[in-house]
């Protein structure tokens, strides 16, 4: 099987062009690709795939064989691939996905490779029933008290087609993730348990993010939670609508547009690519 090595700001997964190979059991290799030592190597596995509603689809599959709805970095490999490889030809591509149908804008470069990514993100989902989380469906969950081990967190809860739990914290490189993160993931708030981003604001223009993210661990970078931490940073008054956020892999340009729209601008890179020998 060939596949592609790609990250977004550090976040790294195996790509499978599905217009040439066919996964039968997408769950099961992603398992076993994502493996830092017996596979390739990475935060999961993501398919692109023909679509009868847009240009192409992807799939996204974390490390635990779990399916996700939404990857922000992951969308934004799966157009350079595209364009690229030659699956289209235009500098705006449409992307199904488990959120929806989202558009993206291409920047390419001298070799005619595409090196920053802009993504329309849609709008955010903000009640309990959308996201989804436990309780009345219509209520929003803005700076909630939740008590988790022996802390108390104020938890801001959003969906960009993907749940999302917004933490604000004083200094979030010293801030024990790997201690709260499991917990704040599987509470039983959360039904489809959920993404968790701890966040310190540098700036009401800028802020310092790490995830906790759903079926994978800490990871480098999270395009879904910087897009719900910008609308959380705008929700409790800390931030203001354009942003840019610094994630352990690299820094994404964030806007909420007064549309609702939230837009993403990052980069893209392709790191090899290779031939996989299933066992």
């Amino acid at each position: 099987m060939k596949f592609a090595k790609m990250h977004g700001a550090g976040n790294d997964y195996v790509y499978v062009d599905g217009f040439q190979e066919t996964v039968r059991d997408p769950a099961a290799l992603s398992r076993k690709v994502s493996d830092r030592h017996f596979g390739i190597g990475s935060d999961g596995l993501v398919l692109i795939l023909p679509s009868s509603v847009a240009d192409l689809r992807m799939r996204i599959f974390n490390p635990d064989g779990s399916e996700a709805e939404m990857c922000g970095n992951g969308i934004r490999c799966v157009a350079k691939y595209a364009h690229d490889h030659g699956l289209v030809a235009r500098e705006e591509i449409s992307v199904e996905t488990g959120a929806g149908v989202l558009t993206v804008h291409l920047t390419v470069g001298d070799r005619g490779r595409v090196g920053r990514v802009r993504v329309d993100m849609g709008r955010p989902r903000l009640t309990r029933g959308e996201i989804p989380v436990t309780g009345p469906p219509e209520e929003q969950i803005i700076g909630a008290e939740l008590q988790v081990l022996d802390r108390t967190f104020h938890i801001t809860c959003v969906s960009m087609g993907n749940p999302h739990c917004v933490i604000f914290v004083d200094n979030v490189e010293e801030f024990p993730v790997a201690k709260y993160g499991p917990p704040l993931e599987s509470n039983d708030l959360f039904p489809n348990r959920t993404n968790v981003e701890f966040v310190e604001i540098i700036s009401p223009r800028e802020v310092r993010q790490r995830t906790w993210e759903r079926g994978t661990g800490e990871t480098l970078a999270c395009g879904t939670g910087a897009s719900a931490v910008t609308v959380a940073g705008v929700l409790n008054g800390l931030t203001e609508r354009r942003i840019l956020n610094h994630l352990p892999g690299g820094d994404l340009e964030m806007e909420w547009l007064e549309d609702g729209h939230v837009l993403m601008t990052g980069p893209a890179v392709q790191v090899f690519e290779g031939v996989y020998h299933p066992q």
